[in-house]
């Protein structure tokens, strides 16, 4: 970091205790301070067996990764880089070019110049009266699109094309050149190389472009894609992030074969970890749910949901709990499963789960009459009357109905 680009002040938990430096890789030990994983494994290959913070004798030198202090180290990290981005835009550009100078910045995108593609984002970011001049104009898109194929693996130019095309997506209403550009490739880079804030743009490009069944597997079958996308789930991830890839997820997974290869990427699991977290966001585990529930329509998919006992717990416990939509979409994975499919090892794992005393509840609350029918038609296979004498069921009393 620049620091003399602008002040920085650096949170002091967020710097470990031995080298106080922003930690990389936060790690605690068994006496709840936390450390850089290199700093502290030095420590302790040194042949010390104390605590260096609290000079405690250790009962264990193992440690545990810090995730959430690394999630916010990240998300400070990603701040502060854009504060610096933001700030080379001001120092490159006090005054906004005027139309004809956006222009001739449009031809200096020929040559590649970063310069140039910096003040017409910053133009772009200004207003929407700047980015509708910027639609109208003829061969700007064109220029843009030459500019993404040239930029290859410089990370820095590929985030400013992204950052431009997000800006613009509204103006865009033909995504088919798009597609044939090179911006699957450089979503990808992204991805695997851009910040935060770049990756959640590159995401919602994504999103945009997935217009159509043909869209949908062109995305589906860009080699790496997938994989990193399911990749952005992990809960260490910002949450926006998360978010993000789960609705371009969402919106890709109709296709047949697309829902294999998700299947194959090992999406299930992701989404189990994001379900049994305790501290997700109500948005995360309705798009979460929402996922799962398109993979259950799919035989694979199925076959995985019923093997995971602690998934249909966690999608069991999830009736109730977080909102109407999610409460929605975890009754229609336990349906599908359940009702329509009937798989044994999936009722067992919904009754050892307390899941007949969620459907009682829920067959009695204010739903919608379609989660009320699926209610009943689960309460049925498990030889439960669903008639208003439900509040007096003694759950213990459950026998799963023979087929």
């Amino acid at each position: 970091m620049r620091r003399d680009d602008l002040c920085i002040t650096v949170p002091n938990f967020f710097r470990c205790p031995i080298s106080l430096d922003v930690m990389k890789s936060p790690v605690s030990l068994c006496t709840g301070v936390t450390y850089d994983r290199t700093s502290i494994q030095r420590w302790l290959d040194s042949g010390n067996n104390t605590c260096p913070a609290t000079m405690q004798v250790l009962q264990s030198k193992e440690f545990v990764p810090n995730r959430n202090l690394q999630r916010l180290i990240q998300i400070w990290s990603d701040s502060v880089a854009r504060r610096q981005h933001d700030a080379e835009l001001a120092a490159n550009s006090a005054v906004l070019p005027s139309h004809d100078q956006v222009k001739d910045l449009v031809k200096q995108l020929d040559n590649n110049s970063f310069p140039a593609l910096t003040k017409i984002v910053r133009f772009a970011r200004e207003s929407e009266e700047n980015r509708e001049f910027l639609a109208r104009m003829d061969g700007f898109l064109n220029a843009v699109f030459d500019f993404m194929r040239n930029a290859e693996s410089d990370i820095k130019l590929i985030e400013q094309v992204v950052h431009i095309l997000d800006l613009m997506l509204s103006k865009i209403s033909e995504r088919k050149p798009l597609m044939e550009s090179n911006c699957l490739s450089t979503i990808l880079v992204i991805l695997q190389r851009g910040s935060s804030d770049s990756q959640i743009q590159s995401v919602q490009l994504l999103e945009s472009l997935a217009v159509d069944g043909e869209s949908k597997l062109k995305i589906a079958e860009k080699e790496g894609l997938l994989l990193e996308l399911v990749k952005s789930l992990s809960k260490e991830k910002d949450p926006r992030l998360i978010e993000a890839s789960l609705s371009c997820l969402i919106s890709i997974a109709m296709p047949k074969r697309v829902k294999a290869k998700l299947i194959q990427s090992r999406t299930i699991p992701e989404l189990k970890i994001l379900l049994s977290e305790p501290n997700m966001t109500p948005s995360i585990i309705e798009k979460s749910l929402k996922l799962l529930e398109t993979l259950s329509s799919c035989k694979e998919g199925r076959v995985e949901i019923w093997h995971d006992t602690i998934l249909l717990q966690a999608i069991v416990q999830k009736v109730l709990k977080a909102s109407n939509k999610a409460t929605e979409h975890a009754v229609t994975i336990l349906w599908i499963v359940c009702y329509l499919f009937r798989d044994e090892k999936a009722l067992e794992a919904v009754v050892s789960g307390n899941g007949m005393t969620k459907i009682l509840l829920l067959i009695q609350s204010n739903c919608s009459p379609a989660v009320r029918q699926m209610s009943a038609d689960l309460l049925k296979i498990f030889g439960v009357n669903s008639k208003p004498c439900l509040s007096s069921y003694d759950t213990k009393t459950t026998h799963i109905m023979p087929f």
